[in-house]
């Protein structure tokens, strides 16, 4: 099961990456440029039009992960405030990690939102809002533990990369993202070794 957690980052990147070389005209198309406006529609456009069912899938899959990750966690820290409350956050982000499946609504359209691009959106903020405070928390609960310890200031520093960066957008966005995903990915190695 340990060995598993392993793939969501990996899966994630992967197929964010290959997408975006297989659906780069589609993407430009929505108005997306990769330096001058890479969150246009970006990566939340890789479900619509042609494989978009390739990211819906990898929404689900890497989100289930998360959360399966973030439990695996929880059973591994000792029991104490701190891990709780990062623990549940941490699932929670996995969760709307997950729910990014609804598709999104192409920025650019004649029509109104739709109930699935609303979801969508929303899943995206509560993503940040579970996943930001649970590493701060996390932080904290690596600390009260021997084991994770070393973890402690890395995951701090890690959002205080990643935060900036993801409020920024433009080309910071993809510090975001390889922060996260490698932030995710330590934590599951870790996880593998214990």
């Amino acid at each position: 099961m340990k060995r598993i957690l392993l793939l969501g980052p990996i899966l994630f990147a992967s197929v964010l990456t290959v997408l975006t070389f297989v659906k780069y005209d589609f993407l430009k198309s929505l108005g997306w440029h990769p330096i001058n406006d890479p969150t246009f529609d970006w990566p939340s456009g890789l479900a619509l039009g042609s494989y978009g069912w390739v990211m819906t899938a990898t929404f689900i899959v890497s989100g289930i992960l998360m959360a399966l990750l973030a439990f695996r966690l929880f059973l591994d820290l000792q029991p104490a405030p701190a891990s709780k409350v990062g623990t549940t956050l941490f699932v929670f982000a996995g969760l709307a990690l997950a729910t990014l499946a609804f598709t999104t609504d192409p920025t650019i359209r004649t029509t109104p939102a739709t109930w699935h691009g609303r979801l969508h959106d929303l899943s995206f903020v509560l993503l940040g809002l579970t996943l930001f405070p649970a590493m701060i928390v996390l932080g904290f609960a690596f600390r009260q533990n021997e084991k994770w310890k070393n973890l402690s200031t890395y995951t701090w520093l890690t959002l205080a990369l990643a935060a900036p960066a993801f409020a920024l957008k433009g080309a910071a966005f993809y510090v975001f993202l390889l922060a996260i995903l490698v932030w995710n990915e330590v934590v599951a190695v870790r996880l593998n070794k214990t």
